[in-house]
Formats: C-alpha cells, structure tokens, sequence
C-alpha cells in the first residue's frame, strides 16, 4: 500500500511503512498546529475535534453524535465504548488522580486525547483491542510526532508513567454519571 500526499505541488508517494516519514514531511504543519490546539484546548469538546480530525486526515474516517459520560471505573480502565452505542464513558476517577499528578495542562490534554483518540476508533468499528492500541501509536506518531506526551502515554501504561496512580487501588464502577455538555459539536438536535 502506497500513501500519497502533496508538498510543493508535487505528488509524493511513500510506502505504508514509512507512514512516519509521511506524518513528519507533509503533516508537519498540522502537526504543529495540532500541538498548539491541544495544549491551549480548555474543554473536552475542543479535545475531541481535534480527535476527529486527526483521524478524518489519517485514516479518512469520520462519524457524528457521539456523547461522553464521565463516571467512576474500575482502575484498569480509562473508558469504553459499547458497540453500537453513541456514548464514550471516561473513567472520572481515573481522570481525577491524572489532574492531581500531572504537571501541566498539556499532560492532562494529551492523556484525555489518547483516550478519546482510542475510543473514537472503537466506535468507528474497530473492534480488536490490539489493532486500535497499535493505531493509536501510529496516528499519534504522524500527527503528534514521537516525542509528544500523548505517544508515550500511547505506549505504554498510564501507571508506568505516572506510578504515583497506583495509589488509587483497584476502583468500583460509580452510580453517579455526569454528561458533558458540548461535547460532539456536530451532534444532530432533535426538534421534539
């Protein structure tokens, strides 16, 4: 598979494995413009875009009226996605202990962008837990670069990183869910 991209007006072909190469050379203005958003993004909802439009340019995937639930995990879980649902819930806890520890706002916006970044490409049908984790590295490397927070956020474990999270002990799933508001700004509004 060949991946195509424009640079001076000049058609450039790179094989599939040399995406990174691809990511660097011809996203490296996007890529700086989406660090910027990410570490000026205040909300979740700015997060998210960039999400979508990180995937829409790498994968040309895109899809709509998606919901966030923030609500109390098990530990070992950053979020999920129920298949044929349109809700992501977050884990808040988690979040929580990740805005204690963290030291600056760019670390929590990229923790929250890889956990969207992965849920989104469950909700856009892929299913195998392997394959997304192994996506996400690879858009984050084109998009964000390796050397970003998210890619090693991205790469291995949240506690790995943070070991001071492993603090919190196993966690319970929480009654109390808020919605966030705001957040899928192309949602559809229903008249009713």
């Amino acid at each position: 598979m060949v991946i195509t991209c424009f640079r001076n007006l000049q058609l450039i072909k790179f094989p599939l494995r040399y995406s990174y190469i691809f990511g660097r050379r011809c996203l490296g203005k996007m890529s700086k413009k989406i660090r910027e958003e990410l570490e000026k993004a205040k909300t979740f909802g700015e997060i998210f875009e960039l999400v979508k439009k990180t995937v829409k340019r790498t994968l040309g995937l895109h899809r709509a009226g998606l919901e966030l639930v923030l609500m109390s995990l098990p530990n070992n879980v950053g979020a999920l996605h129920e298949i044929g649902s349109n809700v992501i819930i977050m884990n808040e806890a988690l979040l929580e202990a990740m805005l204690q520890v963290s030291r600056s706002r760019t670390e929590v916006n990229s923790y929250v962008f890889v956990i969207l970044l992965h849920e989104y490409l469950h909700s856009l049908g892929y299913i195998d837990e392997e394959e997304v984790r192994l996506l996400v590295k690879r858009i984050i490397a084109e998009v964000l670069g390796e050397d970003h927070i998210s890619y090693h956020l991205a790469s291995t474990s949240i506690y790995e990183v943070y070991p001071e999270l492993q603090m919190l002990g196993p966690g319970k799933i929480g009654k109390d869910t808020k919605i966030v508001k705001d957040f899928d700004r192309e949602s559809t509004h229903y008249i009713g």
